[in-house]
């Protein structure tokens, strides 16, 4: 690319893409699913924790088992997932007093979505696995939908603005008849029609989870983010798109491991993140370029970046490196960031479609486990060490030229600061 060519791209961007961008994530039917995946990533991680925990376990069969602090917080993911997106929907369209009662139907609908079996006991028999990251999908639509009857509802104020009525029954009211009618027609379309919404759902979705495993769909995952970030806008804005596939994906690795059949999602947090492969350092693949630095750097701020950020990095956390080196509106270093992002992916997705590493087939998403232990752990492959040797010389060679450039003109940088000219 020339050099003209590389500036009306880069024109492009922060001018057209970025902005238009933000715009999208700033949407509230979007932020508030991207809201909900940030409130609940303790919940996450916790799950997370214990999947890590039971690594060991597996080898050391005394430790106690802690499996139910498991299903009851990561357990509870979907259905926590139905309550925050009408939560988080209602919060940010200034409906606060209806909230949690939003959220509380979200829950209550999602539940009744998944058709329970009431006996003459008054025993509820529920599908518990839909509660977890197998219903993620299910609970993101029921969610959704849940807060755009609440919010319509509320926003038209119905029975308010009346002398005639006081004002804690025109709460009432205005709860009452959302209430009564979500419920109402998840009875009517389960009950009486008897449509099956998760199949529905999952038949409807399955083209989305199809597309992410292809090697364009992948490789676009992570590279999208990686140019938001890179341009200042938080790769977790994109979690509103990327982590409901990468639930649903490795949900049904995991089903299909537990069947005794094979993992075949690729496209999975695990794989992207846990594993460390092609977020080496964190997302651009930045570790190479602090070690370079730390190592080879010649201007005194390359060195000292380098050592400030070699910690952080060996645990794939690159903000300081993102915002310190600079990356972000960095010409000289967006595109070895952006290129080892689109590299890495590739080799990573033919190598697990080849049968050359293992396809992650448990959830664990504890992004700071350094590589490669977190290769080896999520992958639970001996050879992703040797897949992690060859990615660390792909990413040195492509960084280098760029990072010689780069310490050059910050060399120059630093002649004309102490000369003063």
């Amino acid at each position: 690319m020339t050099e003209k060519k590389q500036n009306i791209f880069m024109k492009w961007m922060i001018e057209k893409f970025a902005p238009a961008m933000t715009k999208f994530v700033a949407i509230p039917w979007v932020a508030c699913i991207a809201n909900t995946f940030t409130r609940l990533l303790p919940v996450i991680l916790t799950g997370s924790l214990i999947f890590f925990y039971n690594v060991f376990r597996s080898y050391i069969p005394a430790l106690p088992n802690l499996d139910p602090v498991k299903d009851f917080s990561f357990g509870f993911l979907s259905l926590f997932i139905a309550f925050m997106i009408p939560y988080n929907l209602l919060e940010l369209k200034d409906c606060k007093k209806n909230m949690v009662l939003g959220g509380l139907i979200g829950a209550a609908a999602f539940c009744l979505v998944l058709n329970p079996v009431i006996d003459k006991n008054y025993f509820m028999n529920i599908n518990y696995s839909y509660f977890g990251p197998t219903g993620t999908f299910v609970a993101m639509v029921v969610g959704e939908v849940v807060a755009v009857i609440y919010y319509n509802w509320v926003r038209f104020h119905f029975f308010e603005n009346s002398d005639k009525v006081p004002d804690f029954i025109v709460d009432w009211l205005n709860n009452i008849a959302p209430i009564f009618l979500i419920l109402l027609f998840g009875y009517i379309l389960i009950g009486v029609l008897g449509v099956d919404i998760v199949d529905v759902l999952s038949t409807i979705f399955s083209p989305i989870s199809a597309i992410s495993n292809t090697y364009i769909g992948f490789v676009l995952l992570i590279l999208i983010p990686t140019i938001l970030y890179s341009l200042g806008i938080s790769s977790w804005a994109f979690g509103a798109v990327s982590n409901p596939i990468y639930f649903a994906n490795i949900a049904a690795n995991i089903a299909a491991v537990e069947a005794g059949g094979k993992a075949l999602s690729i496209a999975t947090s695990e794989a992207t993140f846990t594993a460390a492969l092609i977020t080496l350092g964190g997302m651009g693949c930045t570790l190479v370029l602090v070690i370079m630095a730390a190592l080879k750097g010649k201007s005194k701020k390359m060195k000292a970046m380098g050592r400030i950020c070699l910690v952080p990095s060996i645990f794939n956390i690159n903000e300081p490196v993102v915002y310190g080196f600079p990356i972000v509106f960095n010409p000289i270093l967006m595109v070895p960031f952006w290129l080892c992002s689109i590299v890495g992916a590739s080799i990573e997705y033919f190598v697990m479609k080849l049968g050359w590493l293992n396809i992650p087939s448990k959830m664990i998403q504890v992004g700071q486990i350094p590589a490669p232990f977190s290769s080896i752990m999520i992958t639970e492959d001996m050879r992703a060490i040797i897949w992690w040797v060859v990615l660390l010389i792909v990413y040195w060679l492509i960084y280098w030229p760029f990072f010689k450039a780069y310490d050059k003109e910050c060399l120059k940088q630093e002649a004309i600061e102490e000369t003063g000219e």
